[in-house]
């Protein structure tokens, strides 16, 4: 069953996407969301093959219902993908569609033979999914100060490494921050609700964009609204939105990406391989996150960087906690994660520099953590009551305002530090090329830092301030 935090999230994209009919994966666990009577293939000879192969299934199967079997939309763009319909969306509930397992179960045959993938689940690449409520901010006020803390250096047009945040859009008070003086891209959509509360994860993308600021000065940071719609959007579309986002700005230095989705497999995301295959030839470094879903499963696009071929192209960044010497508990781990920063209440942009802003907690703390950790970590502090809880009918979720910065925790905002640090390296080395950039500021670190009893490189910012956590657990 998957936990109810994950319920929860489903419900809140659900609502963001109401002509698309959405239902986890697989069977109701807390692994991804995807969407119901479709499956995603390349197009061209593989979305035949996967047609005659489902048709053939159905056909074959007399318990199962009678399906028309056709394509959902016209051919795709140069992502080369395409939704094939295999069922009604409308039939079932939110507990998995047995109708997409069947036609995935159909093609599975053909692609051993073809010794590759051809068809998978078209899923919902998010930056909201979260099984800990890690990844709603706190308040820390205008006096607070960003931590990491701005480094030393200035800003010069001339030198500035390009970054590029695929995410939420900006602020409308962000520039009334001195942080984010050079920082330019779209603006947030509707920030506020009929009541003036501010919006679920409206500020991810100025928070993300304040710490590249603070730990690389010189930076131009340019913050794409890609992700607006509660930081979700289907795989289907998320590759073509990726190469909008390059051809609207060119390929940067740096693309920092703070979304993505798990698939239960190991070898990539069908929607994003037509761009993932493109970045490889370009000099851009893809910066993404790991996830928030304590879990070892690859989390793509930020997996890619386990693939061969990836190595130099893609990093992927996991999160440690508050005082950097473990990881947190909400971090996916793993071999394919390569690099761990701060990612535990950290403190940035986030909005009310002009006004006050109210915000209604979402989703409820829980008394203690979900994966056993005895640190005080975000599960269960600072304590609250949210909207979308079981008992919030009984209880009355708790209200704040936000004036300026917030405290924020995920992989979401670990991804932005190392983003920054590799940033900040050109800076300091008259260094060009970001791929090289990031393997001497990995080659030249003595950082290291234990999650889930491996011990791994860990970059932490010299401006940042580690706060210690009670108690200490011994291996946590």
């Amino acid at each position: 069953m998957a936990p109810q935090r994950f319920r929860e999230q489903f419900d809140h994209i659900q609502r963001s996407m109401p002509d698309v009919p959405l239902a986890m994966g697989p069977d109701d666990s807390a692994e991804f969301f995807y969407e119901k009577g479709v499956v995603l293939v390349r197009d061209g000879d593989d979305a035949r093959t996967v047609e005659d192969a489902v048709r053939a299934y159905f056909t074959d199967a007399p318990d199962l219902d009678q399906h028309q079997v056709r394509r959902a939309g016209p051919g795709t763009d140069r992502t080369g993908v395409t939704r094939i319909r295999v069922g009604d969306p409308g039939e079932g509930g939110r507990q998995g569609d047995r109708t997409v397992a069947h036609a995935l179960r159909a093609v599975r045959e053909r692609e051993d033979r073809a010794g590759r993938r051809l068809a998978g689940r078209n899923h919902v690449v998010h930056v909201a999914v979260n099984a800990c409520p890690g990844d709603e901010p706190v308040p820390a006020g205008r006096a607070a100060g960003p931590n990491p803390a701005p480094a030393e250096g200035v800003h010069d047009p001339g030198t500035a490494v390009g970054v590029l945040v695929v995410d939420t859009g900006l602020m409308h008070d962000c520039h009334s921050c001195t942080l984010l003086a050079h920082v330019d891209g779209d603006a947030a959509g509707a920030e506020t609700d009929a009541d003036g509360l501010l919006k679920q994860y409206v500020g991810h993308g100025t928070f993300i964009a304040g710490l590249v600021a603070a730990v690389a000065p010189n930076t131009d940071v340019t913050v794409l609204g890609t992700l607006n719609d509660a930081g979700a959007v289907l795989e289907s579309e998320f590759g073509a939105k990726l190469f909008e986002a390059v051809d609207r700005h060119g390929w940067p230095d740096i693309i920092s990406l703070s979304a993505g989705t798990s698939n239960g497999r190991t070898d990539g995301l069908l929607g994003t391989d037509a761009f993932m295959a493109e970045l490889r030839e370009r000099h851009t470094l893809l910066v993404a996150a790991a996830g928030n879903n304590g879990s070892a499963t690859p989390f793509w696009p930020a997996a890619y960087a386990g693939l061969p071929g990836y190595e130099n192209s893609v990093v992927s960044v996991g999160a440690l906690r508050s005082d950097g010497e473990f990881g947190a508990c909400f971090t996916n781990h793993g071999p394919w994660v390569k690099v761990y920063a701060p990612g535990e209440r950290l403190t940035s942009a986030l909005t009310g520099f002009d006004a006050p802003v109210p915000y209604v907690y979402q989703h409820s703390t829980y008394d203690a953590c979900r994966y056993s950790f005895t640190y005080a970590c975000t599960c269960r502090h600072p304590g609250h009551t949210g909207v979308l809880s079981d008992d919030g009918a009984a209880a009355k979720p708790e209200q704040v305002m936000f004036e300026g910065y917030a405290q924020w925790s995920g992989t979401s905002f670990a991804t932005p530090v190392v983003a920054g640090m590799v940033a900040a390296h050109m800076t300091a080395h008259e260094e060009t090329d970001p791929r090289t950039a990031r393997l001497r500021l990995l080659a030249g670190n003595t950082g290291f830092a234990e999650v889930r009893g491996a011990h791994v490189p860990a970059l932490r910012p010299p401006t940042w301030r580690p706060v210690p956590v009670e108690p200490l657990a011994s291996g946590a």
